[in-house]
């Protein structure tokens, strides 16, 4: 079973409290999904985050299908990272590490995603057609509504790498 992973990086003229703030609270991850994903949160979000915070979502990560997911919250460390796990879902393996820092300007936001598509090579050979191109627009669309909420660093090029392993 091939392990995948997501890179990407942002950069915003914003406050690592500012930052942190946002990205810290589950709510918010409705407002930076598309909404054809019928992103939905059940239950979980009625807290800050903490270790081993257990969150529970409804989202449809193509047409025709709809899922439960649920992750953990495994890892925090105040205003500077906090790593999400999946524990039921779509995916075989999801290891989600969210990191903020400072830097000239403003912040840097760095998402790597792990993570491995379930039914063997059938699942293989639709990673490139759907999967992968399903994250790319996903984060595409979070890159475009975290710079109209917080604005953009010109001087640093946002990045989203996809490889496997």
């Amino acid at each position: 079973m091939k392990l995948y992973q997501l890179h990407s990086k942002q950069a915003f003229p914003i406050s690592k409290q500012k930052a942190w703030e946002f990205l810290s609270n589950p709510e918010n991850l409705k407002v930076i999904t598309p909404e054809h994903m019928g992103f939905h949160i059940l239950s979980g979000a009625d807290r800050p985050m903490f270790s081993g915070q257990i969150i529970q979502y409804k989202v449809s990560p193509f047409p025709g299908y709809t899922t439960k997911w649920v992750t953990e919250i495994t890892h925090v460390k105040e205003g500077e990272y906090f790593v999400d796990e999946q524990r039921f879902g779509p995916y075989a393996l999801w290891h989600h590490k969210h990191f903020i820092k400072d830097i000239d300007g403003g912040i840097e936001m760095e998402d790597i995603i792990d993570y491995k598509i379930p039914f063997g090579i059938l699942g293989q050979l639709a990673h490139p057609v759907i999967v992968k191109k399903q994250l790319k627009q996903i984060f595409s669309y979070r890159e475009k509504k975290l710079t109209k909420l917080f604005g953009r660093l010109e001087s640093i090029p946002n990045e989203l790498i996809l490889k496997s392993f």
